[in-house]
């Protein structure tokens, strides 16, 4: 196992008994030969004291007595893991990307072995990038929010900002290949850091209109004609497929919470499986962070942010499902016709004068010179001006389009995940949801061990009531464009929360002492028994998303096999709800091929006979084992778009069993679309009975390692999986994103009880012995237990520790 490198005072790294041993018995506090006693450590205050241990898989569990040491710890051992990846996102929220990679091309995506650096939520050039996060972020702003909330969250970005840059220094001569010797790598503020932290917040309002920001950036001085009218009406389905988009493109989980009725030992269990990027700076990293006393929470951190996001501590779980909540809306101002340059509007009458900043970003350029671009951006009250053209979003003589984003600036997330860790039960988790109102996008579902179980979209949410979608304030709703000339059409406000945001009191949720469960649909099913609607009369807000709507298939088939084994069990127990995590089944086979095998079976087309004969052979799972479901996925992917193809329709008094059945109707074009599917299988030399493993596959130096689940929403497996290629001849080659931080977890009278992996493992560096690990450990279906306690920790067969001082 590799060990932390040792470095030389005044930052002294004194050895555990374990490391100790590992490396001969030498200390870095020592200068004699390796043969020479070694000297007890001198005992003076330290500023940073830091317990960094490792247990297998390189899971760091971090104990400090302070926020600022712990941090400081976890710095470490993450950029040890993970330094190019998380420097290269340094680059980007500094607004660098073009000075140091030319401002043409795109952030990396992952390539072979090397780590990706691009967002899977904006797809912009480097120098549209710069733009975006130097023009849309102000530093002075994020400031002035942490400097008015609590200390913690500020000593966590001051320590993480000094064990980074501590382990940078140590390391600079040995830094992996990714990154070795790059001018971009340096030294981070802790201005970087509220800007890291900035970024995750943007994820599903900011960075989704992040080029039409760009567009609306004017250059200083120069001449400004703006026409009367738009040529052309805002088209809001462009605008809506782009936000759908941006959740789509790697946002996603499922999350079940059951209760003390259906648990076998009468506490919580939690089964959450959130579907994140495997490639981007939004990978999860497995940590246990401890300030004795405070704070004590193991789970996962994202990018970077120094707090524990999903995971556990001894007395609650909980997870986190990307909400299908809005968390922007968009205004149409009315500008003063007198005002040639368009930066005056109207609001209730009075005549107000946007803001303005201007930025400036440095592109490297093939020669190697350096030029210098400048841009102005504006804003009104509500939000930035925002121009896209090309779906009618334009500034005229007469109206301008702002993009109203709250979470903006919410710099409550770090104060958020502290209080969900801090937690001792699901009604104080949610009692801190309340209170801080933290979370920019996505619901919480948890479980405690008293068996109490929680859903709460507690998201920051604009508040616009029902009301405002029929009293002449909404323009268009698929844009969520309103008329921004009224102050009776602007956000609402609830008592005890920020300004313009529902308070999560207000908000879908429950508690129940049965089960919750999410997997990216509205509120609407959390609970089939309890189905939620809102207050009447109007429910709740639509930003929260439908109701009495038709579920994913995903969805649809995590209640539908949940019921199944409790119908079939009574009580559950953490294996069952790993058995369900992996069950792989496919919900679409399971709803169309009853009818469509014997269909194809009569047909007088021999390809169609022999692709009949290899879906009747499946299992109906996405299984590395699995021979059928390439096959069923290739067709599924043409079947799935034919219109009116379901013989029973959806029933909104049972969403999880509706729509089910093939029509008679469409069984032509499902014959056609599986010949269709045999052809290209065929075309590619792949046979239709083809084993899944051998072509899904994620490459680790060299290694093809076989990738189990399928493709979510389209097909119906709960063990959702994106590849970053289509079918080739080589099958399905890369994983984009999908399962990543998997754990199961319950309660005993000691404590947590749980166990998971991080399915693309620790770190980025292909040379590390944490690169691959975990992705053989998904592979095989294995669960390695999560060491929680200081005696489970120790007992870890791979157990290394070290204490950091400074």
């Amino acid at each position: 196992m590799q060990a932390p490198a040792l470095t030389s005072l005044p930052y002294r790294i004194v050895l555990g008994s374990a490391l100790a041993l590992a490396l001969g018995a030498c200390s870095s506090d020592h200068d004699g030969d390796a043969t020479s006693p070694v000297q007890p450590p001198v005992q003076t205050a330290s500023r940073i004291e830091v317990e960094l241990s490792r247990t297998t898989y390189g899971v760091p569990h971090v104990r400090a007595n302070d926020f600022r040491s712990l941090a400081y710890g976890l710095a470490h051992a993450y950029a040890q893991d993970n330094l190019c990846m998380f420097a290269d996102s340094v680059v980007t929220v500094r607004g660098e990307r073009a000075l140091f990679f030319g401002p043409g091309a795109k952030p990396r995506q992952r390539t072979d072995d090397e780590y990706g650096g691009g967002s899977n939520y904006m797809d912009v050039t480097n120098e549209e990038s710069d733009f975006f996060f130097k023009g849309y972020l102000d530093i002075e702003q994020l400031r002035a929010n942490y400097a008015a909330g609590p200390a913690e969250p500020r000593q966590l970005l001051e320590g993480f900002v000094e064990g980074y840059n501590r382990y940078l220094k140590d390391n600079a001569s040995k830094l992996p290949a990714a990154c070795a010797n790059a001018k971009w790598v340096r030294p981070i503020t802790v201005d970087d850091m509220y800007l890291i932290v900035a970024e995750k917040a943007l994820h599903a309002s900011g960075q989704a209109f992040a080029r039409d920001f760009v567009n609306a950036g004017r250059v200083p001085g120069a001449a400004v004609s703006l026409a009367k009218a738009s040529p052309r009406r805002v088209d809001g389905k462009a605008l809506l497929a782009q936000v759908e988009q941006s959740k789509a493109s790697g946002l996603g989980s499922n999350a079940m919470a059951v209760g003390k009725d259906l648990s076998a030992n009468g506490r919580g269990l939690l089964f959450g499986n959130p579907h994140y990027p495997w490639t981007t700076t939004d990978r999860f990293y497995q940590a246990h962070l401890t300030v004795p006393g405070k704070y004590d929470a193991m789970g996962v951190i994202i990018g970077g942010v120094p707090a524990i996001v999903i995971g556990f501590n001894k007395d609650v779980a909980w997870s986190h499902t990307v909400t299908t909540a809005n968390h922007f809306t968009t205004f149409r101002l009315a500008l003063d016709p007198t005002d040639p340059t368009g930066t005056t509007y109207l609001y209730d009458g009075e005549r107000r004068k946007m803001t303005s900043k201007t930025v400036s970003v440095d592109s490297l350029q093939p020669d190697g010179q350096v030029t210098k671009r400048s841009k102005t951006f504006y804003f009104s009250h509500q939000g930035a001006v925002i121009v896209r053209a090309a779906a009618g979003l334009t500034w005229t003589s007469t109206a301008a389009h702002v993009l109203a984003d709250p979470n903006r600036y919410n710099t409550r997330m770090l104060e958020q995940w502290l209080g969900i860790g801090t937690s001792t039960s699901v009604r104080g988790l949610k009692d801190s949801l309340d209170k801080v109102v933290g979370l920019p996008w996505v619901n919480t579902v948890a479980a405690d061990r008293d068996g109490n179980t929680l859903y709460a979209d507690a998201s920051v949410v604009p508040h616009m009531n029902a009301d405002k979608f029929v009293n002449g304030c909404l323009l268009l709703q698929a844009a969520l464009l309103f008329d921004g000339s009224r102050s009776s059409c602007g956000w609402g406000q609830d008592a005890g929360a920020p300004a313009g945001i529902y308070a999560p009191a207000t908000a879908p949720w429950m508690m129940r002492t049965d089960y919750v469960g999410n997997s990216n649909d509205s509120y609407w099913l959390t609970n089939p028994k309890q189905l939620l609607v809102g207050p009447a009369p109007l429910g709740f807000s639509p930003l929260y998303g439908r109701v009495n709507a038709e579920q994913s298939l995903r969805t649809r088939i995590g209640f539908r096999q949940f019921d199944e084994l409790v119908a079939q069990k009574g009580k559950l127990t953490l294996a069952d709800m790993q058995a369900l995590a992996f069950s792989n089944r496919v919900n679409a086979a399971e709803l169309v091929l009853p009818e469509l095998l014997p269909a194809c079976a009569a047909s007088e087309d021999a390809l169609v006979r022999q692709a009949c004969t290899v879906l009747q052979g499946w299992d109906r799972r996405a299984n590395v084992d699995s021979r059928g479901e390439i096959l069923f996925r290739e067709f599924w992917a043409g079947a799935n778009a034919i219109p009116n193809k379901w013989a029973v329709p959806f029933d909104p008094r049972d969403p999880v069993n509706t729509p089910r059945g093939l029509a008679p109707t469409a069984t032509p074009a499902m014959l056609t679309a599986l010949r269709n599917a045999a052809q290209k299988l065929q075309s590619l030399n792949i046979a239709l009975d083809a084993r899944l493993g051998d072509y899904q596959v994620e490459p680790r130096n060299g290694v093809r390692i076989a990738i189990h689940g399928g493709n979510g929403n389209q097909e119906g497996t709960y063990s959702a999986i994106s590849m970053r290629t289509g079918l080739t001849k080589d099958g399905y080659v890369g994983v984009n994103h999908g399962q990543s931080y998997i754990q199961t977890v319950t309660f005993d009278a000691q404590g947590p009880i749980a166990q998971g992996m991080l399915t693309y493992s620790q770190s980025t560096d292909p040379k590390s012995p944490w690169y691959a690990d975990q992705t053989q450990v998904y592979s095989r279906k294995e669960w390695p237990v999560l060491p929680f306690t200081p005696e489970k920790i120790k007992a870890d067969m791979n157990y290394l520790t070290t204490t950091l001082r400074e």
